[in-house]
């Protein structure tokens, strides 16, 4: 049986991700900031059969990583997947830029998937798939950047670059590390103008991961499969 471990699984494309990888018969290990306050995915967990447990896991959180990591120590995870992020201020145009808040956004969107990456490395490295995916966003693009929103593109565009550096560093272990885009998706954080529902992103970003080979490792893709400009 494959095995996902998934951050930010309470809500929006996390939920389904959780959803959709326990319905194709995965072993899933969903976690989220506090699952005493995540009915939805209690709910799923509850109806799961124990293929999907729930763990408590702030992603700022470095030693709550860390003993968790320990905690799964016996664990083969085919695929880390780091999906927890926040946007930040979204009024943070230029003259207006709340600089605490944005090194927040920082610490979630782009170090707290180094740490995971680096506390969950051993048990990705003795799985059959080796995949360390991050959800990232088009708006992380610097080709296609029309202005603003500051906080978020940095961070996302920071995550990029620190996946394409795990690609490089873990391609000797087989290891497969890329950034993804799930396209502008009816979330919380998406709004909901957004085109897509997330079924319909997570489904072909699961079949993006599935398809994954090492020599894709590095590449900034899209859920249709098509790359994104850096």
């Amino acid at each position: 049986m494959p095995t996902i471990l998934v951050t930010g699984a309470n809500r929006g494309l996390g939920l389904e991700f959780i959803r959709q990888y326990r319905d194709a018969g995965w072993r899933v290990y969903a976690c989220c900031r506090s699952p005493n306050e995540a009915g939805e995915l209690q709910a799923l967990v509850a109806a799961s059969s124990g293929r999907v447990t729930l763990h408590a896991l702030e992603v700022t959180d470095h030693p709550r990583i860390e003993a968790l990591a320990k905690e799964l120590r016996d664990v083969a995870l085919d695929v880390l997947l780091n999906n927890a992020g926040i946007y930040g201020p979204k009024n943070g145009g230029v003259g207006h830029i709340d600089y605490r808040a944005w090194a927040e956004v920082f610490a979630v969107n782009t170090m707290g998937p180094m740490k995971m990456a680096e506390c969950f490395l051993d048990h990705v490295a003795k799985s059959e798939r080796k995949v360390i995916a991050s959800v990232s966003s088009q708006m992380a693009s610097i080709a296609q950047n029309n202005g603003g929103h500051y906080p978020y593109r940095s961070s996302k565009a920071a995550l990029n670059m620190v996946m394409r550096g795990l690609a490089a560093d873990l391609r000797p272990r087989g290891i497969i590390a890329v950034p993804l885009d799930p396209g502008w998706v009816q979330t919380d954080m998406g709004g909901s103008s957004a085109p897509m529902r997330p079924p319909e992103s997570i489904r072909g970003l699961r079949q993006v991961i599935d398809g994954l080979r090492l020599e894709d490792s590095g590449k900034f893709l899209r859920y249709d499969g098509s790359e994104v400009p850096w």
